[in-house]
């Protein structure tokens, strides 16, 4: 079940690859976030030494939070995926030119995730072409639909 996609990500870049991480969370988070107080459409995945940290999304704290815990909205969060996979990741951002983006969070099993992409950006053209081509796809859609009445 996901709870928030990142459209933008989808926009601004091509997926080469995905990959789904888990996220170290405190306990006020996992409550905001299943009450769907969380944004990732500013948020990115920085590399600090072999580790990987999402950086950038927004969890709102919800007004039942504890008061003996500081909510912090914006706090870098560290993404746990298994050593290879972040050797892989490590090694096709530094060599390759690639870039990780959230795609979205989801729950499973009872723990939240976070879809990662491993990204090339959009030049604007390439923007310009998609979007070219999705409302080529909405007009044929909308034609048949009224054909078939």
């Amino acid at each position: 079940m996901s709870i928030v996609d990142n459209r933008k990500a989808f926009h601004d870049y091509f997926i080469e690859d995905r990959y789904e991480a888990g996220i170290v969370l405190e306990g006020w988070e996992v409550k905001a976030i299943r009450d769907s107080r969380v944004q990732i459409k500013e948020a990115y995945v920085v590399v600090r030494g072999d580790e990987l940290f999402l950086f950038g999304a927004h969890i709102s704290a919800l007004s039942t939070a504890s008061s003996f815990s500081h909510p912090d909205a914006v706090r870098t969060r560290k993404l746990l995926l298994h050593r290879a996979e972040v050797d892989k990741l490590i090694g096709k951002i530094e060599r390759s030119g690639f870039t990780l983006v959230p795609l979205n969070l989801h729950f499973k099993g009872g723990r939240v995730k976070c879809e990662i992409g491993l990204a090339k950006g959009k030049k604007q053209h390439d923007k310009r072409a998609t979007e070219k081509e999705r409302d080529g796809k909405r007009e044929v859609a909308a034609a048949m639909k009224t054909h078939t009445r």
